[in-house]
Protein backbone atom coordinates (compact mmCIF):
# COMPACT_ATOMS: atom_id res chain seq x y z
CA UNK A 1 0.00 0.00 0.00
CA UNK A 2 1.32 3.43 -0.95
CA UNK A 3 2.28 5.75 1.90
CA UNK A 4 -0.43 8.27 0.95
CA UNK A 5 -3.09 5.56 1.19
CA UNK A 6 -1.73 4.39 4.54
CA UNK A 7 -1.90 7.94 5.91
CA UNK A 8 -5.46 8.45 4.61
CA UNK A 9 -6.54 5.19 6.26
CA UNK A 10 -4.76 6.09 9.49
CA UNK A 11 -6.35 9.54 9.48
CA UNK A 12 -9.81 8.06 9.01
CA UNK A 13 -9.33 5.62 11.90
CA UNK A 14 -7.94 8.39 14.10
CA UNK A 15 -10.84 10.76 13.46
CA UNK A 16 -13.33 7.97 14.06
CA UNK A 17 -11.64 7.10 17.36
CA UNK A 18 -11.61 10.77 18.39
CA UNK A 19 -15.30 11.15 17.58
CA UNK A 20 -16.13 8.12 19.71
CA UNK A 21 -14.00 9.23 22.70
CA UNK A 22 -16.43 10.24 25.47
CA UNK A 23 -14.08 10.71 28.42
CA UNK A 24 -10.46 11.34 29.34
CA UNK A 25 -9.64 7.65 29.52
CA UNK A 26 -10.80 6.96 25.95
CA UNK A 27 -9.02 10.11 24.77
CA UNK A 28 -5.81 8.85 26.35
CA UNK A 29 -6.13 5.62 24.31
CA UNK A 30 -6.34 7.67 21.11
CA UNK A 31 -3.13 9.44 22.12
CA UNK A 32 -1.38 6.16 22.71
CA UNK A 33 -2.60 4.62 19.46
CA UNK A 34 -2.13 7.51 17.04
CA UNK A 35 -0.07 10.35 18.48
CA UNK A 36 2.59 8.91 20.74
CA UNK A 37 4.33 6.87 18.04
CA UNK A 38 7.54 8.25 16.66
CA UNK A 39 7.01 6.98 13.13
CA UNK A 40 4.45 5.51 10.75
CA UNK A 41 6.44 2.53 9.69
CA UNK A 42 9.73 2.06 8.01
CA UNK A 43 10.49 4.08 4.93
CA UNK A 44 13.28 3.56 2.50
CA UNK A 45 15.90 6.28 2.27
CA UNK A 46 14.52 7.23 -1.12
CA UNK A 47 10.94 7.67 0.22
CA UNK A 48 11.74 9.72 3.32
CA UNK A 49 12.49 13.09 1.65
CA UNK A 50 9.31 12.97 -0.39
CA UNK A 51 7.03 11.77 2.40
CA UNK A 52 8.48 13.82 5.24
CA UNK A 53 6.23 16.76 4.52
CA UNK A 54 3.12 14.54 4.21
CA UNK A 55 3.85 12.80 7.51
CA UNK A 56 4.47 16.09 9.34
CA UNK A 57 1.21 17.54 8.00
CA UNK A 58 -0.63 14.46 9.30
CA UNK A 59 0.95 14.80 12.71
CA UNK A 60 -0.04 18.46 12.89
CA UNK A 61 -3.59 17.66 11.85
CA UNK A 62 -3.82 14.79 14.34
CA UNK A 63 -2.54 17.02 17.14
CA UNK A 64 -5.09 19.72 16.31
CA UNK A 65 -7.95 17.20 16.14
CA UNK A 66 -6.88 15.73 19.48
CA UNK A 67 -6.68 19.10 21.22
CA UNK A 68 -10.07 20.14 19.85
CA UNK A 69 -11.69 16.93 21.13
CA UNK A 70 -9.97 17.29 24.52
CA UNK A 71 -11.30 20.86 24.86
CA UNK A 72 -14.79 19.69 23.89
CA UNK A 73 -14.79 16.88 26.46
CA UNK A 74 -13.47 19.20 29.18
CA UNK A 75 -16.20 21.74 28.48
CA UNK A 76 -18.85 18.99 28.48
CA UNK A 77 -17.58 17.66 31.80
CA UNK A 78 -17.64 21.15 33.32
CA UNK A 79 -21.19 21.73 32.10
CA UNK A 80 -22.28 18.38 33.56
CA UNK A 81 -20.69 19.24 36.91
CA UNK A 82 -22.30 22.68 36.92
CA UNK A 83 -25.70 21.15 36.25
CA UNK A 84 -25.23 18.71 39.11
CA UNK A 85 -24.23 21.51 41.49
CA UNK A 86 -26.88 23.99 40.37
CA UNK A 87 -28.91 25.57 43.17
CA UNK A 88 -32.47 26.63 42.56
CA UNK A 89 -32.69 29.90 44.49
CA UNK A 90 -36.49 29.89 44.14
CA UNK A 91 -36.79 26.81 46.38
CA UNK A 92 -37.68 27.45 50.03
CA UNK A 93 -34.65 27.53 52.31
CA UNK A 94 -33.88 24.55 54.51
CA UNK A 95 -35.00 25.44 58.01
CA UNK A 96 -32.59 24.82 60.86
CA UNK A 97 -33.52 25.11 64.54
CA UNK A 98 -32.43 28.36 66.13
CA UNK A 99 -29.96 28.04 68.96
CA UNK A 100 -30.36 29.62 72.38
CA UNK A 101 -28.61 29.60 75.72
CA UNK A 102 -28.85 26.59 78.03
CA UNK A 103 -31.03 27.14 81.13
CA UNK A 104 -27.95 26.66 83.33
CA UNK A 105 -26.17 29.44 81.45
CA UNK A 106 -29.26 31.67 81.61
CA UNK A 107 -29.61 31.12 85.35
CA UNK A 108 -25.89 31.65 85.96
CA UNK A 109 -25.96 34.93 84.02
CA UNK A 110 -29.04 36.13 85.91
CA UNK A 111 -27.43 35.37 89.28
CA UNK A 112 -24.25 37.16 88.24
CA UNK A 113 -26.26 40.16 87.01
CA UNK A 114 -28.01 40.49 90.38
CA UNK A 115 -24.80 40.32 92.41
CA UNK A 116 -22.79 42.44 89.97
CA UNK A 117 -25.37 45.16 90.61
CA UNK A 118 -24.38 44.96 94.30
CA UNK A 119 -20.69 45.40 93.51
CA UNK A 120 -19.49 41.78 93.39
CA UNK A 121 -16.50 40.80 91.25
CA UNK A 122 -16.41 37.46 89.39
CA UNK A 123 -13.54 35.07 90.15
CA UNK A 124 -13.71 31.99 87.90
CA UNK A 125 -12.71 28.82 89.72
CA UNK A 126 -10.71 26.46 87.51
CA UNK A 127 -12.05 22.96 86.86
CA UNK A 128 -9.50 20.30 87.82
CA UNK A 129 -9.90 16.58 87.10
CA UNK A 130 -7.74 14.27 89.19
CA UNK A 131 -7.25 10.51 88.82
CA UNK A 132 -4.84 9.72 91.66
CA UNK A 133 -6.28 7.50 94.39
CA UNK A 134 -5.45 9.96 97.17
CA UNK A 135 -6.95 13.03 95.48
CA UNK A 136 -10.69 13.49 94.93
CA UNK A 137 -12.54 15.61 92.42
CA UNK A 138 -13.43 19.03 93.78
CA UNK A 139 -16.65 18.80 95.82
CA UNK A 140 -17.19 22.55 96.35
CA UNK A 141 -15.99 25.93 95.12
CA UNK A 142 -14.99 27.29 98.55
CA UNK A 143 -11.33 26.92 97.66
CA UNK A 144 -11.82 29.77 95.19
CA UNK A 145 -12.72 32.08 98.08
CA UNK A 146 -9.46 31.23 99.84
CA UNK A 147 -7.41 31.89 96.70
CA UNK A 148 -9.16 35.20 96.22
CA UNK A 149 -8.53 36.31 99.81
CA UNK A 150 -4.86 35.40 99.36
CA UNK A 151 -4.70 37.74 96.36
CA UNK A 152 -7.11 40.54 97.31
CA UNK A 153 -7.39 42.20 100.70
CA UNK A 154 -10.57 43.73 102.19
CA UNK A 155 -12.89 45.27 101.45
CA UNK A 156 -13.97 42.63 98.92
CA UNK A 157 -17.06 41.17 97.27
CA UNK A 158 -16.63 38.16 95.00
CA UNK A 159 -18.61 35.45 93.24
CA UNK A 160 -16.85 32.16 92.45
CA UNK A 161 -18.74 30.04 89.89
CA UNK A 162 -17.50 26.56 89.02
CA UNK A 163 -18.26 22.92 88.36
CA UNK A 164 -18.15 20.42 91.25
CA UNK A 165 -18.44 16.67 91.73
CA UNK A 166 -20.14 14.58 94.41
CA UNK A 167 -21.20 10.97 94.75
CA UNK A 168 -24.91 11.71 94.51
CA UNK A 169 -27.48 10.99 91.82
CA UNK A 170 -31.29 11.02 91.71
CA UNK A 171 -34.07 13.10 90.15
CA UNK A 172 -32.88 16.29 91.85
CA UNK A 173 -29.15 15.56 92.27
CA UNK A 174 -26.32 14.94 89.82
CA UNK A 175 -22.74 13.74 90.42
CA UNK A 176 -21.61 16.80 88.46
CA UNK A 177 -23.25 20.17 88.87
CA UNK A 178 -22.56 23.91 88.99
CA UNK A 179 -22.04 25.96 92.12
CA UNK A 180 -21.58 29.65 92.81
CA UNK A 181 -19.89 30.73 96.03
CA UNK A 182 -20.22 34.28 97.29
CA UNK A 183 -18.03 36.13 99.78
CA UNK A 184 -18.11 39.59 101.34
CA UNK A 185 -15.42 40.81 103.77
CA UNK A 186 -15.33 44.32 105.19
CA UNK A 187 -15.52 46.17 108.48
CA UNK A 188 -18.70 45.75 110.55
CA UNK A 189 -20.30 43.05 108.37
CA UNK A 190 -23.14 41.26 110.19
CA UNK A 191 -25.71 38.54 109.63
CA UNK A 192 -28.21 41.32 108.92
CA UNK A 193 -26.13 42.36 105.90
CA UNK A 194 -26.31 38.78 104.65
CA UNK A 195 -30.10 38.68 104.87
CA UNK A 196 -30.45 42.07 103.21
CA UNK A 197 -28.29 40.96 100.30
CA UNK A 198 -30.25 37.68 99.99
CA UNK A 199 -33.52 39.63 99.88
CA UNK A 200 -32.22 41.53 96.85
CA UNK A 201 -31.00 38.30 95.26
CA UNK A 202 -34.24 36.29 95.55
CA UNK A 203 -36.39 39.19 94.37
CA UNK A 204 -34.15 39.60 91.34
CA UNK A 205 -34.44 35.90 90.45
CA UNK A 206 -37.93 34.83 91.59
CA UNK A 207 -39.93 38.07 91.67
CA UNK A 208 -40.56 41.14 93.85
CA UNK A 209 -43.03 39.42 96.22
CA UNK A 210 -40.67 36.64 97.36
CA UNK A 211 -39.27 36.81 100.90
CA UNK A 212 -36.38 35.07 102.65
CA UNK A 213 -35.88 33.45 106.02
CA UNK A 214 -32.78 32.08 107.72
CA UNK A 215 -32.78 28.78 109.64
CA UNK A 216 -29.92 27.87 111.98
CA UNK A 217 -27.62 25.22 110.55
CA UNK A 218 -23.98 24.11 110.64
CA UNK A 219 -21.16 24.57 108.14
CA UNK A 220 -17.52 24.14 109.19
CA UNK A 221 -16.27 27.48 107.82
CA UNK A 222 -19.02 29.81 109.07
CA UNK A 223 -20.35 30.69 112.52
CA UNK A 224 -23.22 31.27 112.86
CA UNK A 225 -24.46 29.27 109.86
CA UNK A 226 -27.89 29.33 108.23
CA UNK A 227 -29.94 27.58 105.59
CA UNK A 228 -31.82 30.07 103.43
CA UNK A 229 -35.44 29.55 102.44
CA UNK A 230 -37.64 31.59 100.12
CA UNK A 231 -41.38 31.96 100.29
CA UNK A 232 -42.96 29.75 97.65
CA UNK A 233 -43.29 31.76 94.47
CA UNK A 234 -45.79 29.28 93.03
CA UNK A 235 -48.44 29.36 95.75
CA UNK A 236 -47.47 32.62 97.47
CA UNK A 237 -46.71 30.78 100.72
CA UNK A 238 -50.11 29.08 101.02
CA UNK A 239 -48.70 25.57 100.52
CA UNK A 240 -48.43 23.43 97.39
CA UNK A 241 -46.57 20.42 95.99
CA UNK A 242 -43.54 22.52 95.06
CA UNK A 243 -42.97 23.71 98.63
CA UNK A 244 -44.23 20.41 100.10
CA UNK A 245 -47.13 22.35 101.61
CA UNK A 246 -44.84 24.32 103.94
CA UNK A 247 -44.95 27.63 102.09
CA UNK A 248 -41.13 27.75 101.99
CA UNK A 249 -38.42 26.40 99.65
CA UNK A 250 -34.79 25.82 100.66
CA UNK A 251 -32.37 27.36 98.12
CA UNK A 252 -28.88 27.76 99.61
CA UNK A 253 -26.55 27.65 102.62
CA UNK A 254 -24.80 30.64 104.17
CA UNK A 255 -23.19 32.07 107.28
CA UNK A 256 -20.76 34.50 108.86
CA UNK A 257 -17.16 33.68 107.92
CA UNK A 258 -15.36 31.95 110.79
CA UNK A 259 -12.66 34.12 112.32
CA UNK A 260 -10.07 31.35 111.86
CA UNK A 261 -10.66 31.41 108.08
CA UNK A 262 -9.96 35.13 107.95
CA UNK A 263 -6.88 34.73 110.12
CA UNK A 264 -5.52 31.92 107.91
CA UNK A 265 -5.79 34.25 104.90
CA UNK A 266 -3.87 37.05 106.60
CA UNK A 267 -6.98 39.11 107.39
CA UNK A 268 -7.33 40.58 110.88
CA UNK A 269 -10.57 39.08 112.34
CA UNK A 270 -10.64 41.79 115.00
CA UNK A 271 -11.01 44.44 112.30
CA UNK A 272 -12.86 42.61 109.55
CA UNK A 273 -15.80 40.27 109.35
CA UNK A 274 -17.71 38.77 106.47
CA UNK A 275 -20.36 36.41 105.21
CA UNK A 276 -20.36 33.64 102.63
CA UNK A 277 -22.99 31.66 100.76
CA UNK A 278 -23.18 28.81 98.24
CA UNK A 279 -25.76 28.50 95.46
CA UNK A 280 -26.50 25.39 93.40
CA UNK A 281 -27.22 26.79 89.94
CA UNK A 282 -29.10 23.66 88.82
CA UNK A 283 -31.39 23.95 91.84
CA UNK A 284 -32.21 27.58 91.08
CA UNK A 285 -32.86 26.74 87.41
CA UNK A 286 -35.10 23.78 88.30
CA UNK A 287 -37.14 25.87 90.73
CA UNK A 288 -37.45 28.86 88.44
CA UNK A 289 -38.40 26.92 85.30
CA UNK A 290 -40.32 24.05 86.90
CA UNK A 291 -37.89 21.33 85.80
CA UNK A 292 -38.70 18.09 87.60
CA UNK A 293 -35.68 15.97 86.64
CA UNK A 294 -32.11 17.28 86.77
CA UNK A 295 -31.10 14.82 84.02
CA UNK A 296 -32.93 16.97 81.47
CA UNK A 297 -30.30 19.68 81.97
CA UNK A 298 -27.55 17.38 80.67
CA UNK A 299 -29.23 15.70 77.68
CA UNK A 300 -28.91 18.63 75.22
CA UNK A 301 -32.27 17.71 73.67
CA UNK A 302 -33.30 20.59 71.37
CA UNK A 303 -36.97 19.96 72.16
CA UNK A 304 -36.17 20.76 75.77
CA UNK A 305 -33.66 23.54 75.22
CA UNK A 306 -35.79 25.55 72.77
CA UNK A 307 -38.26 26.28 75.59
CA UNK A 308 -35.78 28.63 77.23
CA UNK A 309 -34.94 32.13 76.10
CA UNK A 310 -32.50 34.53 77.71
Amino acid sequence: MAMEDRIRELRARMEDALAKAENKEQLAEVWQNYLSKKGLGSLSPEERPAMGKVINEFKGLAQARYEARAAFLEAAELEKRNLAERVDITLPARKRPAGNLHPITITKNEIIDVFAGMGFEIFESQDTFYVADDIVLRTQTSAGQIRYMDEVKPPLKVLVPGRVFRSDSDATHSPMFHQMEGLVVDEHITLGDLQGMLDVFVRGIFGPEVKTRLRPSYFPFTEPSAEVDVSCFQCGGKGCSLCKHTGWIEILGSGVVHHSVLKSCGIDPEKYSGFAFGIGIERIAMLKYGIGNIGLLFENDLRFLKQFKD
